[in-house]
């Protein structure tokens, strides 16, 4: 016989808000940089899949073409990305971080390292172990 001793639905309902917030404050501190979160987050991708297009970059993010296409645009104002053409298919542009992109990167996962680092500064030792030893764990939730 398996007994269950916590209900997931019940440890989903009490994760979920915890993950959400700290997802927020951590989008939070990179607003002085001068970008959103999501513009981060297609940053992100372009900077693990260099030459990606649009339509490819949309998919793989699960946003519609329009929504990736203008910030895309923007991040090109920014100068954050550039658009290159493709090897043996000169109609077809990749894109690509530049380096002001990945200098913003940069200063992106330092804020928010630094950020989270400060909050776990105020748990005591025991809290400090269980949350490194639960990280496997919540690491086999992401696809």
């Amino acid at each position: 016989m398996n007994v269950r001793l916590v209900d997931e639905v019940e440890l989903a309902n009490r994760l979920r808000p915890v993950v959400l917030q700290l997802t927020r404050e951590l989008r939070r501190e990179i607003h002085s940089l001068g970008v959103t979160g999501g513009q981060v987050s297609l940053l992100v991708a372009v900077k693990y899949a260099p030459g990606v297009g649009v339509r490819e970059l949309a998919a793989q993010e699960r946003l519609s073409p329009a929504a990736v296409s203008k910030a895309i645009r923007k991040l090109e104002e920014l100068e954050l990305v550039e658009r290159r053409g493709r090897e043996g298919d000169r109609r077809r542009a990749g894109l690509h971080v530049t380096e002001k992109g990945h200098q913003v990167l940069r200063s992106v996962r330092s804020r928010r390292t630094i950020w989270l680092a400060e909050r776990l500064k105020g748990l005591d030792p025991d809290e400090l172990r269980r949350l490194d030893e639960a990280l496997p764990t919540l690491e086999r939730l992401l696809p």
